[in-house]
């Protein structure tokens, strides 16, 4: 495999954000090199819930990566007052983030994207009008670059973007010796201060998550993700933490022949830290518009920017405030909000793209205030 010429674009970082990136690139012909520090196939910590949306915007059928289909959903309060429910739209993905990754990337190696993994980037210097990515062993050029190496990733600082408060979460992993009857995505409120936990069936285990919203970052996730995890199963799960970087505000995603994606961008749900969907959506834009620039279009990078703010991030500030008035005050959403035979109904519709934040947001916030007046309920 040769890396001598002069790439086209170059993507580091090898997540659901770069490898879409990659594909779509590659698929429109032109030349492009994705970067990945770890091994491949490698394991990210994270629950591994994905909006069948994004079916929409690649040509090929993502069943091979599909662990399992969700429909149902449980809520509980202090793992009580449980709620079940059932999703209205069509059953949200559950994944396993090695299996799921790498057949992104695979896709995109399959349109032509070249893929270099075990290499980690330790520089990057514009010079003239090209990218130099530096490594270890080698320093490749591209006309275009993007960083897409997520929340822990340096491309995004050492490219002047916007830094980021980043979280701190926790995930568990359990494997089961038999297969998972009855899977549900399961909401645990309550036992964590400003946040929440949550539980991805998958086949033969569970996906656990915990993280705060507001406030202070979750410390030492391990105890309460172990009790959580121990109202699914006996078997022992392993344990990870992983920083997160939630959506902030908007701010420019390009700069000088450079974009950013997905959580290296903060595309991240500030209300559910949804992530895989937001990030494959950037990577894809991204694509688009480096696409563009290549053609001669002098403003497709800016277009970028516009575009994931006004498709995206313009509906994320409603998440935001409903982040800020929820976990602030958990127990009255979950008495007012969350047992609402609406509310997984708006969830489903949300994840599936069919109604936004902005269209709730009033609504739910305007429940919650009221919630603390006497005679207002």
């Amino acid at each position: 495999m040769m890396f001598d010429c002069i790439f086209d674009c170059i993507v580091v970082g090898g997540g659901p954000a770069g490898s879409a990136a990659a594909y779509h690139l590659a698929k429109a012909g032109r030349e492009v090199l994705l970067l990945e520090r770890a091994l491949l196939p490698r394991y990210k910590p994270c629950s591994g819930a994905v909006s069948p949306i994004v079916a929409q915007w690649f040509d090929f059928d993502f069943a091979p990566a599909i662990d399992r289909y969700v429909k149902a959903v449980r809520y509980t309060w202090k793992l009580e007052d449980a709620v079940d429910a059932e999703l209205e739209t069509e059953p949200i993905w559950s994944v396993r983030r090695d299996v799921f990754d790498q057949f992104l990337i695979d896709q995109a190696k399959a349109k032509g994207a070249q893929v270099k993994d075990g290499t980690v980037v330790i520089g990057v210097d514009f010079q003239g009008d090209t990218w130099q990515v530096k490594t270890a062993g080698h320093t490749f050029m591209s006309r275009y670059l993007i960083a897409a190496d997520g929340a822990k990733g340096p491309t995004a600082d050492w490219l002047g973007f916007k830094p980021h408060k980043v979280r701190e979460a926790g995930v568990l992993e359990i494997k089961t010796d038999s297969a998972v009857e009855n899977g549900a995505f399961c909401f645990e409120f309550g036992l964590v201060k400003n946040g929440c936990l949550w539980s991805f069936a998958k086949q033969q285990g569970y996906s656990i998550g915990a993280t705060s919203f507001v406030g202070a970052s979750l410390q030492n996730a391990r105890p309460v993700l172990d009790r959580y995890g121990q109202t699914f199963s006996d078997c022992p799960g392993e344990f990870y933490t992983h920083p997160l970087k939630l959506w902030d505000g908007n701010y420019d995603l390009h700069r000088e022949k450079s974009l950013v994606v997905g959580e290296a961008a903060a595309i991240v749900d500030p209300l559910t830290a949804e992530g895989i969907r937001p990030a494959m959506y950037s990577g894809m834009i991204a694509a688009q518009s480096i696409d563009q620039a290549l053609a001669g279009d002098a403003d497709a990078l800016a277009r970028y920017t516009q575009t994931i703010h006004e498709s995206w991030g313009a509906d994320m500030q409603w998440a935001q405030r409903i982040a800020n008035v929820f976990f602030r005050v958990p127990k009255i959403g979950y008495r007012v909000g969350i047992k609402r035979p609406s509310a997984t109904k708006r969830l489903g519709q949300i994840l599936a793209g069919e109604v936004s934040y902005a269209d709730i947001a009033n609504r739910v916030i305007k429940r919650l205030g009221t919630s603390f007046i006497p005679g207002m309920k």
